[in-house]
């Protein structure tokens, strides 16, 4: 629901605020005052291009404002999370602001935002119909989504999706796996020759550095040798050695300790280092026995090496990504061997989608063709009241040769203003007061299905008056139940029929026209109806037919 509008320098507006209600609204006024500049306003949060044009002589800048209560709309709250804005205590605010000169700027809830952002979300929350190309119903899309509503046909709708999806995914992987599978073919011989190559080396895992390790031993081993043994020595075999030296100072220290026991500590660390030296020195001893001089393994191994060297330099570069290599040729030659079966599988999933999609399809159809003729009944039938005798309409459902996302066919809303008159799309229908009407016999019918919360009528009354003006102020108290309406109007008949009724006036300043807007009370209403009924305001005899209007609209 729309709460607010604000609209600041705005051509001839300088400050105004509209607080609207559930159900129907009115704005009238004397023509030439300023009405439609009200909806041209709104119309900039739905997307119209912004110029320089419409800023108010000597501003700056023209803003246009709206507050939505958004509560029960969790699309739209969806919507705002999906691009990041936050939305609190339910509320909506979208603004734009045009500049005399320079950049324009928008906001979503106080966040910095594009005009395509605001008039995307404007254009969920708001249809409005007149000389403005921002109305759901001239959008195919949306026609054939309010269609399927209004015919209980959008679950139906819903699965054709879900399945076309599925099946353009069945033959886009089929496409991928026969791909593949040429792609692997024509390469089976070079990746067969790659993993013998590999695996007629049986490699272990780290083995390199294992056997690198070992080369070396082997290498060095007598300098290993005569190295390690003067350690030996030198650190527990020699007479003089470290632990001998070690063990004689731990006994000096220990005698001292017996006089002051603050040593007491460099008894157990030099305990300590001695037991680590001897221990060292025996370890040292035993490696010193064990190094082995043996040309004939030293040989061997670096021939391993040698042989573990090439195939790291062609799949490497280290050991760990050949044997990764040959996991991948292996798995490829796996699917090659496999990939028959597999793709048998998904053509048997593909031909099973198919006709689950066709019957999905055909019931669809079925749906759609009832809803469209109770449709195009129920149209057909408001037209004439509402000044439109020789207008016919349309649900025109257009078969595919093929079953497409949205179905087998193609949905468009076609109307004829006059008998006799070819059907065109409702785009193309010249006349704002005739399209507006037109669209008002659509949502009449479509009002419990159709999701758009708030519609905005400009012109609707065009030309216009009598009994067809009591059958547009009927309609359109009928729609007001499922939406919030707002209407531009001259008809008595319709403002009568509101639950709030504004009045937008112009004065002229001293050398600036502004148009102000406020909400009448029960006695300013009487002699607006008065004066839309062409009597005079002040009337006693006027004001008591608008009376007579208004408590017969109540009624």
């Amino acid at each position: 629901m729309l709460l607010e509008l604000r609209v600041r320098d705005y051509a001839v507006v300088e400050d105004l605020t509209l607080d609207l209600g559930r159900g129907l609204n009115v704005l009238t006024g004397e023509t030439g005052a300023g009405k439609s500049i009200v909806v041209g306003a709104l119309a900039l949060l739905l997307g119209e291009r912004a110029s320089a044009s419409v800023v108010r002589k000597k501003a700056n800048r023209a803003t246009v404002e709206a507050v939505f209560d958004i509560e029960g709309l969790p699309l739209i709250q969806e919507s705002l999370r999906g691009r990041g804005l936050q939305c609190e205590d339910g509320l909506l605010i979208l603004r734009r602001e045009v500049a005399a000169e320079g950049r324009n700027r928008a906001w979503v809830n106080g966040s910095p935002t594009t005009a395509g952002v605001v008039g995307e979300l404007g254009k969920a929350l708001v249809d409005l119909h007149g000389q403005h190309e921002h109305q759901t119903l001239l959008r195919t899309r949306d026609q054939q989504k309010l269609l399927d509503a209004f015919g209980g046909a959008s679950t139906a709708a819903s699965l054709v999706t879900s399945l076309y999806t599925k099946v353009q995914s069945l033959i886009a992987e089929i496409e991928g796996r026969q791909e593949r599978m040429r792609d692997i073919e024509s390469r089976g011989d070079f990746l067969r020759f790659q993993l013998a190559e590999i695996d007629d080396v049986d490699i272990s895992p780290g083995e390199d550095e294992i056997l690198e390790s070992e080369a070396g031993r082997h290498e060095h081993s007598e300098e290993l040798t005569r190295g390690s043994g003067t350690l030996h020595e030198t650190l527990y075999a020699s007479d003089d050695s470290v632990a001998d030296r070690l063990a004689a100072s731990l006994r000096e220290v220990e005698r001292l300790a017996a006089f002051d026991a603050a040593l007491r500590p460099e008894v157990e660390l030099l305990n300590e280092a001695l037991q680590i030296t001897a221990d060292v020195g025996r370890r040292i001893g035993d490696y010193t026995s064990s190094v082995d001089h043996d040309p004939e393994r030293l040989e061997e191994v670096r021939s391993r090496l040698d042989k573990l060297f090439r195939l790291k330099r062609k799949y490497g570069p280290e050991l760990a990504d050949v044997l990764e290599t040959a996991q991948h040729i292996r798995a490829e030659l796996e699917d090659l061997e496999d990939g028959d079966r597999d793709i048998d599988e998904l053509k048997r999933q593909l031909k099973h989608t198919e006709g689950a999609l066709g019957s999905a399809a055909i019931e669809l159809s079925d749906l759609r063709c009832s809803a469209a003729q109770r449709l195009n009944n129920s149209v057909s039938e408001l037209l004439p009241g509402l000044g439109l005798p020789g207008a016919s309409f349309n649900a025109c459902l257009r078969r595919h040769d093929k079953v497409s996302v949205a179905g087998a066919e193609s949905v468009a809303f076609l109307v004829a203003m006059n008998r006799g008159f070819d059907l065109m799309p409702l785009s193309r229908v010249a006349s704002g007061g005739e399209l507006s009407r037109v669209m008002l016999a659509i949502k009449a019918t479509l009002a419990s299905v159709d999701r758009v919360p708030v519609l905005v009528f400009d012109e609707i009354d065009s030309g216009v008056g009598g009994v067809v003006a009591s059958a547009v102020a009927s309609n359109l108290e009928a729609v007001s139940t499922d939406h919030q309406v707002l209407v531009v109007t001259h008809l008595a008949q319709v403002a009568s029929r509101a639950r709030y009724h504004f009045k937008v006036s112009k004065a002229e300043g001293e050398n600036l026209t502004t148009a102000s807007i406020r909400t009448l009370s029960d006695e300013a209403r009487v002699k607006e109806i008065a004066r839309m009924l062409g009597g005079d305001p002040e009337s006693e005899a006027s004001q008591d037919h608008a009376r007579e209007l208004l408590q017969a609209s109540n009624s």
